[in-house]
C-alpha cells in the first residue's frame, strides 16, 4: 500500500491538479490508501465518509490549493 501512495504523491504536479480539479475522487482515494497504510481506523472510517459523500467542497479547494503550491494533500495521517 505504501508503494501504491508514494505512486499517487509521485505524479506530476500537472496531472495532479487535472485529477483534483476534473476528479476530486483522486484525493479521497489518496486519504483512504495513506490511512490504510498507517493502519489508522479512524482515517479508514472518515476517508471512507468522504468518498461516499462525494467529499466536501472546503477540502475540494485546500486540495487544489496543495497541489498547486506544490505540497501533499492534506490529512491527519
Amino acid at each position: 500500500m505504501k508503494k501504491l501512495v508514494a505512486t499517487l504523491e509521485g505524479l506530476p504536479w500537472i496531472v495532479q491538479l487535472i485529477l483534483v480539479l476534473l476528479w476530486g475522487v483522486y484525493a479521497n482515494l489518496l486519504r483512504l490508501f495513506r490511512s490504510i497504510a498507517a493502519k489508522n481506523l479512524l482515517g479508514i472510517i472518515l476517508a471512507a465518509v468522504l468518498l461516499v459523500c462525494g467529499g466536501f467542497v472546503v477540502l475540494w479547494i485546500i486540495d487544489i490549493i496543495c497541489v498547486l503550491l506544490g505540497k501533499k494533500i492534506w490529512w491527519f495521517v
